[in-house]
């Protein structure tokens, strides 16, 4: 509880990207958590939960777009709220388009703001109504290529300041296959010697010994080393500041087998020497073409 009442998080976010997953996120941190309260009765239900006897400390409010009418209110009860003095926090989960679609087919479900039409189009039509909310966001989170346990701690992170250091999630990929989502810094190592000319190497990927050593035991290879190394060891300290929660840096060579794959390695083996917690991912090492 904050001098002038409750502890207020607001959560938005397209149908899909993750809010149930949120908002349990946040029950389990004590949070009294309500879905679709009308805009207009915000603050009524805030100074109800401030006078209860006990007093309800930390509220959880979702925001959901299929209550249209409500949704106009929304950035002036945040405004009154915080001109009242409450700590109130506004949290937007964002995801792609076509990572929404993949989950609408996983479990055979319509979009609520398209029953007839495709999910595409209640994306848009989602997205549209929940620009304004959107807008007012604290923290906006694109949960494209996040996992629930990833979310979970995302949102715990963002609701209690803990100090925990960014983590990094390393995305191996090959740019035959496009650019990994949510990218926040992006190499290209297809200037390195390609072991997929090497008739004994092809079949393999930077996985092997022998392969990451064809790839990276050359000046070219221990100079680029040198220097990513030197800008994450920057820009690390300055991410852990700003509280962001994850930094994902994705290396690309042409298919996504070899040099990318090794030099992720290499990365990921210093970045843990030096105590950071880090995921790898080699995006496109098994593919076939």
């Amino acid at each position: 509880m904050t001098e002038n009442g409750p502890q207020v998080v607001f959560m938005a976010g397209l149908s899909g990207s993750g809010k149930t997953t949120a908002m349990a996120a946040l029950e389990d941190l004590g949070f009294y958590c309500v879905d679709n309260l009308p805009a207009q009765l915000t603050g009524q239900f805030v100074e109800l939960c401030a006078t209860s006897t006990p007093p309800i400390e930390k509220i959880a409010l979702a925001i959901d777009a299929r209550e249209r009418s409500f949704l106009q209110g929304v950035p002036g009860v945040v405004r009154k709220l915080r001109e009242d003095g409450m700590a109130v926090q506004v949290f937007y989960l964002d995801c792609a388009t076509d990572s929404l679609v993949n989950r609408y087919k996983e479990t055979r479900r319509v979009h609520p703001l398209s029953p007839s039409g495709s999910v595409e189009e209640g994306v848009e039509i989602e997205r549209e109504l929940l620009s304004d909310v959107a807008q007012l966001a604290d923290l906006r989170l694109d949960t494209s290529e996040l996992n629930v346990h990833q979310l979970r701690d995302a949102v715990t992170r963002a609701v209690t300041g803990a100090g925990r250091s960014t983590i990094v999630n390393l995305v191996s990929f090959g740019f035959r296959h496009g650019l990994p989502r949510a990218a926040d810094l992006v190499f290209d190592v297809r200037f390195l010697p390609n072991p997929h000319f090497e008739a004994k190497l092809r079949p393999k990927t930077g996985l092997d010994p022998e392969v990451a050593a064809f790839a990276l035991e050359n000046d070219r290879a221990r100079e680029l080393l040198q220097h990513l190394q030197g800008l994450i060891a920057f820009l690390l300290p300055l991410y852990d500041g700003e509280g962001k929660a994850y930094l994902t840096v994705a290396v690309g060579c042409t298919g996504g087998h070899h040099r990318s794959v090794a030099v992720l390695e290499a990365l990921a083996s210093v970045l843990r020497d030096i105590g950071r917690e880090v995921s790898v991912l080699h995006r496109d090492a098994e593919k076939t073409s």
